[in-house]
């Protein structure tokens, strides 16, 4: 019994290091965890100034525009008022060329009526009276004449003002929208990145599978992977795709900001020949049917309904036009595309 003693007190403890060994892998893991929360900080507080800028140039553009209108009504107002007063100025300035040929024509008939009786002097001096008058009321129009002169100088000038201010409120506009643009473009080049990382994600998760490729921009997923043959109902295996789907959409809700609206649409498609079941009376029926089994499946694992969209394709998208099997299969598909809403 003493020698059993010593062989059991003689054997290599391998506790310690096994604990050593998981306290490291711990620090490490709590390490990795302290890089993503400082990182997603700094994104999210870029992302927030952007979105603030972005405010404060839809706030200018609206101000700016308010402005070019008000400019546009004074602008048209100031020139019906020149309208107004060029014909008023014309209609003065015909007034006074007549009372001034019949002032010209009054003072010619007293000059060659001097030799005339004198029955006719008082008739010359009525003429002379109204020729005085005449030529007050062209004193009258003439100094009329002048202000409307200055009054339409006043006018030019402010509608050049106007219409330089005009041009100024353009510019800015034009800038503002340069700017504008600039700042949707970074949004969707945010968009872009996410979906890079997304579908980067999704294919180290989903595997190097046949029934399953990426065609452009899209995931597509053969109908075999989730469905039987002329069915809507979800294949158990199919669950478990859609799980690691699912996981990864969690992830990605909680990466991109709020104020970008991206959904992930899924698209159900199905081959050429047609269908007519009790359950389904055409293609259309059943590819919707399959998207729809798809969006529900992913928000009973927790995706956010709003960030799904199903939509049912039937026939009318094949990827391949021949009309064989592999074609067949190649086309009853489903397909998984990151987009905005």
């Amino acid at each position: 019994m003493a020698l059993t003693r010593r062989r059991h007190d003689s054997g290599f403890n391998y506790w310690p290091g096994f604990v050593d060994a998981l306290s490291t892998l711990i620090l490490a893991i709590v390490f990795l965890l302290s890089v993503f929360l400082v990182t997603q900080f700094f994104l999210s507080q870029e992302v927030s100034g952007k979105d603030k800028v972005l405010e404060r140039l839809n706030a200018q553009i609206a101000q700016l525009s308010n402005l070019l209108s008000l400019e546009k009504t004074g602008k048209l107002t100031l020139e019906d008022q020149l309208s107004q007063l060029r014909a008023g100025l014309a209609g003065a300035e015909a007034e006074r060329d007549r009372v001034k040929g019949l002032y010209e024509g009054l003072a010619g008939a007293a000059a060659s009526g001097a030799g005339r009786t004198a029955e006719l002097g008082k008739a010359l001096d009525s003429e002379k009276q109204i020729s005085a008058r005449a030529l007050a009321q062209v004193e009258v129009l003439n100094q009329q004449i002048s202000a409307l002169r200055r009054q339409l100088a006043a006018l030019e000038e402010a509608l050049d003002a106007s219409e330089k201010r005009d041009k100024e409120s353009q510019g800015k506009i034009a800038e503002l929208g340069q700017r504008l643009n600039v700042a949707l473009a970074q949004r969707v080049q945010e968009l872009s990145r996410y979906r890079s990382e997304f579908f980067g994600r999704l294919r180290a998760i989903l595997g190097d599978r046949p029934d399953i490729r990426i065609v452009g921009d899209r995931f597509v997923f053969q109908s075999e992977v989730f469905f039987d043959t002329g069915q809507a109902a979800l294949l158990p295996e199919g669950h478990a795709e859609l799980d690691k789907l699912a996981s990864a959409l969690a992830d990605l809700d909680k990466q991109i900001p709020n104020e970008i609206a991206w959904v992930l649409r899924v698209d159900g498609h199905t081959d050429v020949r047609p269908i007519n079941s009790p359950q389904f009376k055409s293609n259309w029926d059943l590819s919707a049917a399959r998207a729809i089994s798809v969006v529900q499946y992913l928000i009973s694992r927790g995706v956010p309904p709003q960030r799904l969209v199903a939509a049912g394709f039937g026939e009318f998208q094949p990827l391949d036009p021949d009309k064989t099997e592999e074609a067949y299969r190649r086309n009853r598909r489903i397909e998984l595309k990151l987009t905005e809403r």
